[in-house]
């Protein structure tokens, strides 16, 4: 698992990568009330906006972190947002991402690296 300085994780599975928010990320939030996902077969650049999450008290965009075309979303999130502070890594997933180029996931931090970043 990779992770973002904007508290994003990233797992590799397949030839796929998932994108969540991390635990730190779901805590300062706070309770995630709505959550808009993209739509499935959009093509995403690195830094695009491509959910909006809200909660009680802020509202948060997750960025693309690689290139790539969304090719499936978490709908449980639609009408259970709050499966993001239940399970941030895990059920709490947003998105999918069929990667452009994988060598882009290696830019980003280790496990050990994120602790050290939110410490």
């Amino acid at each position: 698992m990779k992770f973002t300085e904007e508290h994003e994780w990233l797992r590799v599975e397949d030839d796929l990568v998932v994108v969540g928010i991390t635990e730190h990320a779901s805590e300062q939030l706070g309770d995630v009330v709505f959550v808009e996902l993209p739509e499935v077969g959009t093509q995403v650049t690195k830094d695009d906006e491509v959910v909006v999450i809200e909660s009680v008290k802020a509202a948060s965009d997750i960025l693309a972190p690689i290139d790539g075309e969304i090719v499936e979303v978490n709908e449980v999130l639609v009408d259970a947002p709050g499966k993001v502070n239940d399970d941030a890594t895990g059920d709490g997933w947003f998105f999918k991402i069929k990667p452009s180029d994988l060598g882009q996931m290696d830019e980003y931090m280790d496990e050990t690296a994120y602790q050290d970043y939110i410490s």
